[in-house]
């Protein structure tokens, strides 16, 4: 199986080179970090398809609309759907193929699909992982910057006074709405582990961005 992993991941990896680049939060690299954390949070779920978790983390961002864009939520399933004759071209197995497909409609958070399988249970914790922490701190003012996104709300960053939030107007709302609440939306034991862990790391950023801005 590590044998064959590693030729499936070069083949992956050789169709994402001959890409032009485009998100940088959406990049080989994402698509790297999210296979990583998929066969460490499988390691801890016995009998995951490492061969399907390959194919469904390096393809699963085939089609990425901006955030702000109508077709977000229709991401995933677009993806999938561009995914199975890509996986049928390079000759992967039929029913991988399918079980890949389904992985990748049921990882995003706005699609809202629940995950049927392992494999796809393990993609949508791993792909959240990169939500949290201080890559997905990164990422999310990354993303709040190509939408023109404020930073935070001047008045009340933090929307103590119980102001309407808005992550397409702030990118520190986006904390709260969604951030912050992924830890209990994790489906498996240590995908929720890694995650409650790296959102520390957000609260603290929370805490220290409070700080700076009462000095």
């Amino acid at each position: 199986m590590t044998h064959e992993l590693t030729v499936w991941q070069e083949r992956f990896e050789a169709f994402w080179a001959a890409l032009p680049g485009g998100d940088g939060a959406h990049d080989v690299h994402h698509l790297r970090r999210v296979w990583r954390s998929a066969r460490k949070i499988a390691a801890a779920e016995p009998g995951a398809d490492l061969l399907v978790l390959l194919a469904a983390a390096y393809l699963h961002d085939l089609v990425n609309p901006p955030k702000d864009s109508p077709l977000r939520s229709q991401a995933s399933r677009l993806s999938a759907e561009k995914a199975v004759p890509l996986l049928e071209d390079l000759g992967f197995d039929p029913a991988r193929t399918r079980a890949a497909a389904h992985a990748i409609e049921a990882h995003s958070y706005s699609a809202g699909i629940p995950p049927a399988t392992l494999e796809a249970r393990i993609l949508q914790d791993a792909d959240r992982l990169e939500a949290l922490g201080a890559i997905g701190l990164a990422r999310c003012f990354y993303t709040g910057g190509k939408m023109g996104t404020a930073l935070w709300e001047a008045g009340d960053p933090l929307g103590r006074s119980g102001r309407p939030l808005d992550d397409r107007l702030y990118s520190v709302d986006h904390f709260p709405l969604k951030l912050m609440r992924l830890p209990d939306l994790m489906t498996t034991g240590e995908g929720r582990r890694m995650a409650r862990r790296r959102t520390r790391v957000l609260a603290l950023f929370l805490a220290q961005l409070e700080r700076e801005l009462l000095d």
